[in-house]
């Protein structure tokens, strides 16, 4: 199993990134994807999640109306599209993979970092 990010890089407060994670090595198309960042100094928190059939999406407040998360299924990739970046944005961003049947099951990437800085 892997999950590789890319796109991370620095940007200018107000600049766009777009993250991508693409999956091998399991059924993609019937996990749900997140994204997850950890600034420095704090816990590890979710930023984005899409569902596997339906692909609704879910974001943490701080992020809603910027952040844009959508998946690739025949790709195995999943993308974070990253608008009006600010400051606070600055972290290690990470994806994840989870699915609850049949078995419980979860993976992460190595992580990319993104800097948000003038």
């Amino acid at each position: 199993v892997q999950l590789v990010e890319s796109g991370g890089g620095l940007v200018q407060p107000g600049g766009s990134l777009r993250l991508s994670c693409a999956a091998s090595g399991f059924t993609f198309g019937t996990y749900r994807m997140s994204w997850y960042r950890q600034a420095s100094g704090k816990e590890r928190e979710l930023v984005a999640g899409i569902s596997s059939v339906s692909g609704s999406t879910d974001y943490a407040d701080s992020v809603k109306d910027r952040f844009t998360i959508s998946r690739d299924n025949a790709k195995n990739t999943v993308y974070l599209q990253m608008n009006s970046l600010k400051p606070e944005d600055t972290a290690v961003y990470y994806c994840k993979a989870s699915r609850w049947n049949p078995s419980r099951r979860e993976y992460w990437g190595q992580g990319t970092q993104v800097t948000v800085s003038s």
